[in-house]
């Protein structure tokens, strides 16, 4: 197959692609589609989905920008050796991952635990999870990195598919319980209080489950509530506050409390005064910034929009190219020729370039066998209904098999701090 072969085959099914937000959600099933997966049926499945689907531009502006500022993230924090970039690491980590996470649960809401939505799951989130383990374990050995005790221990930024997997299984019951999102709270703020250990990351599953959760019960309304001018007036004083106290205060803190990934007790840090105080302040910010990012962010389509349906592919990716080029010396060189200030932005540019790399369709087919993997042969055959059988009530026929398959995104999340 020739290079334009293999860019057309790209573009002609550029559709199937979706970020790790949607990814399984609508950040696991089809293609992100950044309309709440509750609404509406009669979806066209990835192959032949466009106009058919009504996406809000919103989210998807709302995802690439944000998968931009995890690759960002990611890409200065080996090189953060000034106060400027200690700020930049620590400000975007405030907001980043619990914002995409909202934005995940916001497109769950049509998860209902049926056959097909969980092998879904399955398709597009496990197997994905254990390839890009396997993946990112065997960079890990060609430059010496130690590796977690196993696969069921995340690496690096595989923890965010494991992450949506439970997030996603767990919709069915958050829909069924009242007071949904004070609970999600007391679990957050409870599991700071315990030893989480390693397996399954669940500190992160724990402490970052009432962004999921609120964007499970998210409405339309709301977001609108957020567009209005006041509001975005309000958003851009209190970003702009948070970017002042970061620079004087909190990025002289423990990263610790924006990576989520510990509990006070594994930070051996006290509960009181300080501890649960400071955890309660941290998720407040959070949902703070992530609103602001709703409010300010365009509402409109414009020349990225559509890039934010790839996001699944650069949070996969990006990784990648950043440990590769730290194992050729990426770092040395910048920091030596350009110093700490130029080293700091020449990453900033190298990640910025290559967000939009990731998303070409020449990438795209060539890392989709990893990234959107054919893993049907996993799954058992369901019996067939009898064609006079009534399906399930409320879903009739193509619809509900539509809607079913059609959700499939967001992802892009933030990885691992380390």
């Amino acid at each position: 197959m020739t290079t334009a072969q293999a860019l057309e085959r790209a573009r002609n099914t550029e559709s199937s692609a979706s970020t790790s937000t949607e990814a399984v959600d609508d950040a696991a099933a089809e293609k992100t589609g950044s309309r709440p997966a509750g609404q509406g049926s009669g979806q066209q499945s990835p192959a032949g989905q466009g106009s058919a689907r009504q996406r809000d531009p919103l989210l998807d502006n709302a995802k690439f920008v944000l998968i931009m500022l995890v690759f960002i993230g990611h890409a200065i924090e080996p090189a953060v050796k000034t106060g400027a970039g200690d700020s930049i690491y620590f400000f975007i980590y405030l907001f980043h991952m619990p914002a995409f996470v909202l934005i995940c649960g916001y497109l769950a809401k049509s998860f209902d635990g049926s056959p097909k939505r969980v092998e879904k799951l399955i398709t597009t989130l496990a197997v994905p999870y254990f390839l890009f383990w396997g993946i990112y374990a065997l960079q890990s050995l060609s430059t010496g990195r130690n590796l977690p005790d196993g696969p069921l221990d995340p690496l690096w930024v595989t923890w965010f598919l494991m992450a949506l997997f439970v997030w996603r299984l767990s919709v069915p019951l958050w829909k069924r319980i009242r007071w949904p999102i004070p609970i999600a709270i007391a679990i957050s703020l409870a599991a700071g209080l315990v030893s989480t250990g390693d397996v399954l990351n669940v500190s992160r599953i724990l402490g970052l489950l009432p962004f999921f959760v609120t964007g499970l019960f998210l409405k339309p309304e709301h977001i609108e509530f957020l567009r209005k001018r006041w509001v975005q007036a309000i958003a851009v004083v209190g970003t702009l506050a948070t970017m002042v106290v970061t620079i004087t205060h909190l990025e002289k803190l423990s990263r610790e409390w924006v990576y989520w990934r510990e509990s006070l007790l594994d930070r051996h840090f006290d509960v009181f005064p300080y501890g649960l105080p400071a955890r309660i302040v941290f998720l407040v910010l959070a949902f703070c910034l992530t609103g602001a990012v709703l409010s300010l962010l365009p509402r409109r389509r414009t020349w990225f929009t559509k890039l934010g349906e790839l996001t699944l592919y650069v949070y996969l990716l990006h990784g990648l190219v950043i440990r590769v080029g730290g194992q050729f010396g990426w770092y040395e060189i910048t920091d030596q020729a350009l110093g700490g200030y130029g080293a700091l932005a020449a990453n900033i540019a190298m990640a910025v370039l290559f967000t939009f790399v990731l998303c070409t369709p020449l990438v795209r087919w060539a890392t989709r066998w990893a990234v959107e993997p054919q893993a049907s042969w996993l799954l058992r055959q369901r019996p067939r209904r009898p064609a006079d059988e009534p399906g399930p009530v409320g879903r009739p026929g193509a619809g509900y098999v539509a809607e079913a398959v059609g959700e499939r995104e967001a992802v892009s999340g933030p990885a691992r701090g380390r």
